[in-house]
């Protein structure tokens, strides 16, 4: 497998990536989370600016949150910037869209916008909301027309499968593994977790800041997916429960997904000190050194071909050389 990264776009993000270039990594991929991010194509355009080789690429744009003509332009600019290093991944919305109270877009819309996006990409005139458009930029503005970029989808069901078969150029995967992550030549897949010393408890400090981050997705998702009774059945999930359910109903979501992919936020720490720590390497990419060999095969063996840690704590680069030695 391809050993990339990926960071929770935040203002030393292109200084990370730089970092992330020197170390040997393929690839980085930014969040485009705008309610706790800086903007997703700023940061990608001061990497562009401070790296030579990584690839680089928004994992995943949200459609809502842009127009399908910003989102072309903007790539075509950082292909300006990074040319031939650029690539594109698009998803539904976890906290893109979740953090503000919205549900995930539909894959009908999906569908919808990719091919309006590419076909803007290729130079040619789409129709959208009901008019027709066209990138009109002259030279120095952009790119020539049309723009090539590979474009991969985060997809984990049946009918997000057929949107990334028909439009996408591979897979962007994370939480679960699909099945037909196989018949895919490209498939990233997304992971938390830390590389723990042989004799390193999964309650140390370290194991907290480093890997609390991505186990605590498995109580935001688990709320999300499944409800309340579906977080109380997780270990510590009853004393995260209950730091949610002091807010309003209409603002839980606030509570849920503050710190994403960042910290534990009041009902993480909650539950973890509750004893749910105790899934830590069950839901995340955590173990010691032998047990990330095997998981990595494992995740290798279930057709992926790009693994891509987000590394978390207060020494990420550190975390970022533990992870590249296991997985080299």
């Amino acid at each position: 497998m391809k050993v990339s990264c990926a960071f929770p776009t935040a203002l030393d993000s292109p200084d990370m990536i730089a970092v992330a270039e020197t170390l040997g990594y393929e690839r980085a991929w930014v969040y485009d989370t705008p309610q706790q991010s800086p903007d997703v194509w700023m940061t990608l355009a001061l990497a562009a600016v401070r790296t030579e080789r990584i690839g680089l690429g928004p994992g995943v744009l949200v459609p809502s949150l842009r127009h399908p003509m910003v989102n072309a332009a903007a790539t075509a600019t950082l292909c300006a910037l990074a040319p031939g290093r650029v690539a594109v991944a698009f998803g539904t919305g976890f906290t893109g869209r979740r953090a503000m109270g919205y549900g995930a877009v539909t894959w009908s819309f999906m569908d919808s916008y990719i091919r309006a996006y590419q076909g803007l990409l290729r130079g040619e005139v789409v129709e959208w909301e009901g008019a027709s458009m066209q990138m009109l930029h002259p030279d120095g503005h952009a790119p020539h027309r049309p723009v090539q970029v590979p474009v991969i989808v985060g997809a984990l069901g049946p009918k997000g499968n057929k949107v990334a078969n028909e439009l996408g150029d591979g897979l962007f995967t994370t939480l679960l593994l699909p099945e037909f992550a196989h018949d895919y030549p490209w498939s990233a897949y997304l992971a938390w977790g830390t590389v723990l010393d042989d004799d390193e408890s999964d309650d140390s400090e370290h194991a907290r800041a480093a890997g609390g981050p991505g186990w605590a997705l498995s109580l935001h998702g688990a709320f999300e997916f499944g409800g309340p009774d579906a977080v109380r059945a997780l270990p510590g999930g009853e004393q995260w429960m209950d730091v949610v359910e002091r807010a309003p109903a209409a603002e839980r979501h606030l509570a849920v997904h503050a710190q994403h992919c960042v910290g534990l936020n009041e009902a993480d720490q909650a539950a973890w000190n509750a004893g749910g720590n105790v899934t830590l390497r069950d839901v995340t990419l955590t173990g010691t050194r032998a047990q990330m060999r095997e998981k990595l095969d494992k995740i290798s063996s279930q057709g992926i071909t790009e693994i891509v840690f987000q590394p978390c704590g207060p020494d990420r680069e550190r975390e970022l050389e533990r992870f590249l030695e296991v997985a080299r």
